[in-house]
């Protein structure tokens, strides 16, 4: 039995008044898209609702946004993503893509991704950037629901701007993954997260490197300037909660 395939699809335009205008907003199977109120009159924002249980195993999701010039989009989702294991025993797959054009702001901010027991979910993020785009975009990962082991877990995170690379990188947990809980990647917590911060402002005043927290107990966390005009926020933690607090009070986004 071949899992669910489905697509939703976001297009947010300058609505010629100083807002921002969405001529496309659909979602397929379990991927359900809405319009909910905005925490100023210049962007639109969109909430991703969950209709059905999803990813697993089988299962072929995407998600895609293009922010055309001078629109500001904020996308946010109901609830955390939950990856299970299907009955196929195959692997999921999530892809996300994501443009933004010249002017125009992007805020993706989902809540966690969580890799379930017995699941085995790829998920990729690609993202282009035209010149002077801004971008906010976390990412985080919880390793199990509480009081099991956890599932496969790889994650991609590609981003270009200007059609430059800006950031690639791989995150890989769970079974059969060499390494992962060792002292030199998670070790004991059981949460990681990203926070990327792309700015055409950081081109002239660039943020700092530096050690963001270097708690066992609550999480460590460092901020990392990239080569152009953006940083990044890595964070890991015991548990998701500790990982969102490092990751929000990092930076003013």
């Amino acid at each position: 039995m071949s899992g669910v395939e489905a697509t939703a699809r976001i297009r947010a335009v300058a609505d010629g008044r100083g807002g921002t205008a969405l001529p496309l907003l659909t979602g397929e199977g379990p991927l359900a898209l809405r319009r909910t109120r905005s925490a100023g009159p210049q962007e639109a924002h969109v909430t991703l609702v969950g209709a059905m249980s999803a990813p697993l195993g089988g299962d072929r999701l995407a998600v895609e946004a293009v922010v055309e010039p001078g629109a500001v989009l904020r996308v946010g989702s109901a609830a955390a993503t939950v990856s299970l294991p299907g009955g196929t025993g195959e692997r999921a797959h999530y892809d996300v893509r994501l443009t933004v054009g010249e002017g125009a702001e992007l805020h993706w901010l989902p809540e966690p991704l969580i890799a379930a027991g017995g699941s085995d979910l790829r998920m990729t993020t690609t993202v282009e950037l035209a010149p002077g785009a801004r971008l906010v975009l976390r990412e985080e990962q919880i390793l199990g629901r509480a009081g099991e082991q956890p599932g496969r877990l790889t994650t991609r995170l590609t981003v270009r701007l200007d059609g430059r690379p800006l950031l690639d990188q791989e995150l890989s947990f769970g079974p059969d993954v060499p390494g992962w809980p060792g002292s030199a990647v998670l070790h004991t917590h059981r949460a990681a997260g990203q926070l990327l911060l792309v700015d055409p402002e950081y081109a002239d005043k660039p943020l700092s490197a530096r050690i963001l927290s270097a708690d066992p107990a609550e999480g460590e966390a460092v901020l990392t300037p990239l080569a152009g005009p953006a940083a990044l926020v890595t964070a890991v933690a015991p548990d998701g909660l500790r990982v969102r607090r490092l990751l929000s009070a990092s930076v003013a986004p």
